[in-house]
């Protein structure tokens, strides 16, 4: 894109609107793009010639506004843009120009680290933009470039780019090394190999590939690798073939799994010397990397042998389905084990690639390509969104204490005083809160407690000993006021219901069901009416049971 620079001249107003145009080629669509923020613009008007004669001489496009100019010459292009009713009015300058019918001549293949000259039409005054992926990487008046990448090139003469461009390879310059000479026992095949980039080949044999094989026979093998743009490479080895034939094999290609290695051996009574193409002259390697792995035997010291192998690792890497987590009822999670085809088997016999979780569980996943086994288990935990309640304000007695409970805080929270006991104790009036939190959402909760005096007070003892020997056998009231309505529950410490009266004379004789409740601590709640005053008390404590 091309910006033209607008000239302050007294009189006019300076530039409002910010746009650029595409190019400056005659009988060329030119293309103008406004470059300030175009949501704020309720409409323009563009006119591309001044004045304007023909419609297509205007427009009212705020985006794809274009003109196509049919003689060259210098424009004024003028946009004309309003904003909340506020007209703008931006001038900029076009030179349109013809093309230059530029010739950059044919593609060319340069050799490693060299460079080119590329000459574009020479235009008096002329400004040249070079480029190539869109990216500009020259502009002057100079009408010759310098190439040192590989890469399509182009050329814009005063903003208006040529049709013509030119492609610039690059051929690395080749390293290959036919070997030494060698002595090969009778029957043996050896691979020859000069593959070089951007190569034709000319063997002595008459062949033209990469790679030939030797023939059996005696002989000096020859070839000229012709890399474009880098010239003729020769080199020759000459290779005899003596001795018996010796069979030699180091096995059949092999396919490792991961983090598995491999022996390869070698070893021949007849053996010499070993020279592998790692270089290694052991008997023996250790193989931990996919390749292809050679190595030449001596035998006897009359002549050599060869094999190479080839050594692969299975795709299959670790199977690793993440961490343990925890989600949200109505979330769900996709477990991924794919490695492509192979045999897959889930904790419920399932064999996809993948397995959709939507409840609690331990997910198992074995995953097989040929002989390689992987394996993982994850755990999934799903929870629901907390709903915490500390209850209803309360008033109580003076000397009272209350135990409030975080019902449906989960394992997560904090009481205000940062705590996290498993029940808070009240004995100070106050605004008592809790914060709970998981994996679904945050919630509180908070009570407001009050303490008075009260005229009628029920006295419970903190425990007793139902086991017959006259002494705080019964939990009981003792009081001094007239008890109109009375009810006592009593519950065991995970909330079950135990004892239940509306008779403040009946007393808890330590049983539940007939048979003796467990020792520990109980929860008892009384509420009752003195009846004297008309008032209504609710209390709470804990008493234990013990034999």
């Amino acid at each position: 894109m091309l910006t033209a620079s607008t000239t302050a001249v007294a009189g006019i107003r300076p530039l409002l609107t910010n746009f650029t145009y595409s190019t400056t080629c005659l009988n060329d669509t030119v293309r103008f793009t406004i470059t300030d923020d175009i949501t704020v613009i309720d409409s323009v008007k563009w006119y591309f010639v001044s004045p304007p004669l023909l419609p297509e001489d205007s427009s009212d496009l705020v985006e794809d506004a274009w003109h196509v100019y049919t003689a060259p010459g210098t424009y004024t292009i003028t946009l004309k843009a309003y904003r909340n009713g506020v007209e703008d009015i931006t001038t900029q300058t076009i030179t349109i120009v013809p093309r230059q019918n530029a010739n950059l001549g044919p593609d060319l293949t340069l050799c490693e680290n060299g460079t080119t000259v590329l000459t574009a039409p020479a235009v008096p005054g002329a400004t040249y933009t070079w480029y190539y992926l869109e990216d500009t990487v020259s502009t002057g008046t100079v009408n010759t470039f310098t190439v040192t990448e590989m890469a399509t090139y182009h050329v814009a003469i005063n903003g208006c780019t040529e049709i013509d461009s030119v492609n610039v390879f690059y051929s690395p310059i080749p390293d290959f090394d036919l070997g030494p000479d060698r002595t090969l026992c009778t029957g043996e095949l050896m691979t020859l190999d000069a593959t070089a980039q951007n190569a034709t080949y000319t063997w002595s044999t008459g062949e033209t590939t990469p790679t030939i094989l030797t023939t059996g026979v005696t002989q000096t093998y020859s070839v000229v690798a012709h890399v474009a743009g880098c010239g003729d490479f020769p080199d020759q080895v000459t290779i005899t073939f003596t001795g018996a034939p010796y069979p030699f094999n180091l096995g059949p290609d092999t396919l490792l799994c991961p983090g598995e290695s491999v022996v390869l051996d070698a070893m021949r009574p007849e053996g010499l010397s070993y020279r592998w193409n790692t270089g290694a002259t052991t008997p023996r390697i250790t193989v931990r990397r996919s390749g292809d792995f050679s190595v030449f035997v001596n035998i006897n010291g009359i002549c050599d042998v060869l094999d190479t192998i080839g050594v692969r690792y299975s795709r299959l890497g670790e199977v690793n389905l993440g961490n343990d987590t925890t989600l949200c009822y109505g979330d769900f999670l996709v477990l991924s084990a794919d490695y492509g085809t192979g045999n897959y088997l889930w904790q419920d016999g399932s064999d996809q690639a993948t397995y959709h979780v939507d409840s609690s569980g331990y997910y198992y996943v074995r995953v097989q390509i040929g002989r390689c086994v992987e394996m993982d288990t994850i755990r999934v935990d799903f929870q629901d969104s907390l709903h915490v309640s500390l209850g209803m304000d309360s008033v109580l007695c003076v000397g009272e204490t209350l135990q409030l409970m975080p019902r449906g805080a989960g394992t997560n929270y904090k009481w205000q005083d940062s705590s996290s006991v498993a029940s808070f104790p009240v004995t100070q009036p106050g605004i008592y809160a809790i914060v709970a939190q998981n994996v679904c959402n945050r919630a509180t909760d908070s009570v407001n407690i009050f303490y008075q005096n009260c005229d009628c007070q029920l006295f419970y003892p903190t425990a007793f000993s139902p086991n017959g020997d006259g002494i705080n056998d019964l939990f009981r009231p003792k009081y001094r006021c007239q008890i109109g309505q009375y009810k006592l529950s009593i519950y065991n410490r995970w909330g079950d219901f135990i004892f239940f009266t509306t008779d403040p004379g009946v007393a808890w004789n330590g049983k539940h069901n007939g048979e003796p409740a467990s020792l520990g601590t109980y929860v008892w709640i009384v509420e009752y009416v003195d009846e004297l005053n008309a008032k209504y008390y609710r209390r709470q404590g804990t008493v234990t049971l013990l034999r």
